[in-house]
C-alpha cells in the first residue's frame, strides 16, 4: 500500500483503477509534478482482483486535460481515460480516514487515532495522531521507515540534539521526544502543520520537548544550531536534495540523518547530492515502495539492506 493524506483543504479527487505497475507510476509522477501542500495522492490493492486503485487528491480544481497527459505519459492512454474526477467535502474525506486508520506499530511505538487509544499496552510507546489537515499518522511507509529508525538508533545510542524538518503532525519529533527523554527542534514551512503538531506535542504530553516553528528548512532561530546529531527529514526528493547543505551545515560531527519520502529511483541522485556533503549510506530500508535512508556523516559502509 502507498498512502498519503490528502492536501490541506482538499476539495477535489481523482479515482482509478490500475496495474500495480501503472499505479506506482502514477504515484510518481504525481509527487514530482505537484506541491505536497496541495496534491497527495494514495494507492493501493483494490478489493477484488490483483489491480490497485488510486486515488489523488486536489486542494484545487484540477487541470483534467493535463493530469490525463502526464498519467499518459507515465502509462498509457487507457489508463489516463479511465480517470473520474469528482468533487468532495472536506469532512468526508477527514471523518472518512479516521474511521478507516487502524493502530500502526513500529518497534516500541504504537501509532494509533483517539478511537483506538486503548489498544496501547503498558510498555508501548503509544502515540495518539488523528487524521488531520496535516501529513503523518504512521500509515505511510516513509513514516514507518523513519520510526523503524528511530527504534534501530536507539538500541546504539540516546541522541542529545534533535532536529526534524518538515513536522507534518509532528509524529517524529513526538516519537524522538518520548524515546529520547529530549528536547526535539522541529518546523514545517506550512502553517496549517504548525498548528497541527503544536496541538498533537500537547496531547502527546511533549509540549515542553516539541515546539513546532513556522521554518522553510531550517531557517528560523529557534533551529539555528551547528550541533544536531540526528537529523529527521521525510519530505521529498527535491526538497530533501536542495536541503542537503543547509542540513550538512547543522550537523555536527559524527551526526545521522534520517531522510525519506524518496521512491525508488530518488535513491542514487539523493545519497550523490548526500556523499558531496561528507555523509555516507548507513542503512536504507524499503516499505511499499517508498525508501528510508540512515546517513553517516563521516560513517563506515553502508550496512545490508533492509526492506520490509
Amino acid at each position: 500500500m502507498l498512502e498519503g493524506l490528502p492536501p490541506n483543504g482538499a476539495s477535489h479527487m481523482l479515482r482509478l483503477v490500475a496495474t500495480e505497475t501503472n499505479a506506482r507510476a502514477i504515484i510518481a509522477i504525481v509527487v514530482e509534478t505537484f506541491e505536497p501542500a496541495e496534491t497527495a495522492a494514495s494507492a493501493f490493492m483494490a478489493p477484488a482482483g490483483t489491480n490497485w486503485a488510486v486515488e489523488v487528491f486536489f486542494a484545487h480544481a484540477p487541470d483534467e486535460a493535463r493530469v490525463r497527459a502526464l498519467i499518459e505519459a507515465a502509462t498509457d492512454a487507457a489508463t489516463a481515460a479511465a480517470a473520474q474526477f469528482s468533487h468532495i467535502a472536506q469532512q468526508d474525506w477527514v471523518s472518512a480516514s479516521v474511521a478507516a486508520l487502524p493502530p500502526v506499530r513500529a518497534g516500541r511505538f504504537l501509532i494509533h487515532g483517539s478511537h483506538a487509544r486503548s489498544r496501547a499496552a503498558a510498555n508501548d510507546i503509544g502515540i495518539e495522531i488523528d487524521a488531520a489537515l496535516a501529513f503523518g499518522t504512521g500509515h505511510h511507509g516513509t513514516t514507518l521507515g523513519c520510526l523503524l529508525a528511530l527504534n534501530a538508533i536507539a538500541r546504539r545510542r540516546r541522541p542529545r540534539r534533535i532536529l526534524d524538518v518538515g513536522a507534518g503532525t509532528g509524529v517524529l519529533a513526538i516519537a524522538a521526544a518520548r524515546l529520547f527523554k529530549r528536547n526535539v527542534a522541529c518546523g514545517d514551512i506550512d502553517p496549517v502543520a504548525v498548528t497541527v503538531a503544536r496541538a498533537n506535542a500537547r496531547a502527546n504530553l511533549t509540549g515542553p520537548l516539541v515546539r513546532p516553528v513556522g521554518a522553510a528548512g531550517v531557517r528560523h532561530p529557534n533551529l539555528a544550531r551547528r550541533d544536531y546529531d540526528l537529523i529527521l527529514a521525510n519530505i521529498l526528493a527535491k526538497p530533501l536534495r536542495l536541503l542537503a547543505p543547509h542540513l550538512a551545515a547543522a550537523a555536527g560531527r559524527g551526526a545521522e540523518l534520517v531522510l525519506s519520502g524518496l521512491l525508488a529511483q530518488d535513491v542514487a541522485g539523493t545519497l550523490a547530492v548526500y556523499r558531496a556533503q561528507g555523509f555516507t549510506l548507513a542503512q536504507r530500508r524499503d516499505i511499499e515502495g517508498w525508501a528510508t535512508l540512515l546517513l553517516r556523516r563521516g560513517g563506515a559502509a553502508a550496512r545490508p539492506l533492509s526492506r520490509a
